[in-house]
């Protein structure tokens, strides 16, 4: 597999940089912000954009890590023949009850993890609003699920993958797309 750095770390830091300039200006008052990130990687860049987002107006936005373990339809498991799946439950309990919601994801693909963090959100209460950010937008949507910001629009075929790398995880911002060698 052949893999080539769309975006580095620099060009990752600009765009961060970015969503939280237009969130910043598309909401004069911040304090109906909730974000919320949606584990793993998501949650790791709704962090960076929050911490942006103090560094430029000083306000702490309250947040959650969501994990949609119980909401996915595709559910992957740890180890097959043990059917249970890992679920590592949220980073703490927010109530959104007629807050705008900040969602964010790393990458935007078929729609079906968003699907699943709408699920999920629900438990939390009933949002005013819900705007998704998304950090790469590769197309192939299979539900109707468009995002409100998106860091870089890259488009694939099937048999590519994009990879959002961050630090926690990966060791590294950058996001890579990964072809298959013929």
């Amino acid at each position: 597999m052949t893999e080539k750095i769309i975006i580095d770390e620099d060009r990752f830091m600009r765009t961060i940089s970015r969503i939280a300039h237009e969130l910043i200006e598309k909401h004069q008052d911040l304090d109906q912000l909730v974000i919320v990130g949606i584990k793993r990687r998501g949650a790791e860049i709704a962090t960076l954009i929050k911490r942006k987002i103090f560094d430029l107006t000083g306000k702490a936005l309250p947040s959650m890590d969501l994990d949609i373990t119980f909401y996915r339809d595709d559910l992957e498991y740890i180890e097959p023949q043990n059917r249970s799946p890992v679920y590592s439950g949220t980073s703490n309990y927010l109530n959104i009850q007629d807050k705008i919601v900040i969602l964010i994801d790393d990458v935007l693909f078929t729609g079906r993890t968003i699907r699943a963090a709408l699920d999920a959100l629900i438990d939390f209460g009933r949002a005013a609003k819900v705007e998704l950010v998304i950090f790469v937008d590769r197309g192939h949507r299979e539900l109707p699920i468009r995002a409100d910001y998106v860091g870089k629009n890259i488009p694939t075929s099937r048999s590519e993958k994009i990879q959002v790398r961050t630090m926690k995880f990966d060791q590294c911002y950058e996001v890579v797309l990964q072809a298959k060698n013929k």
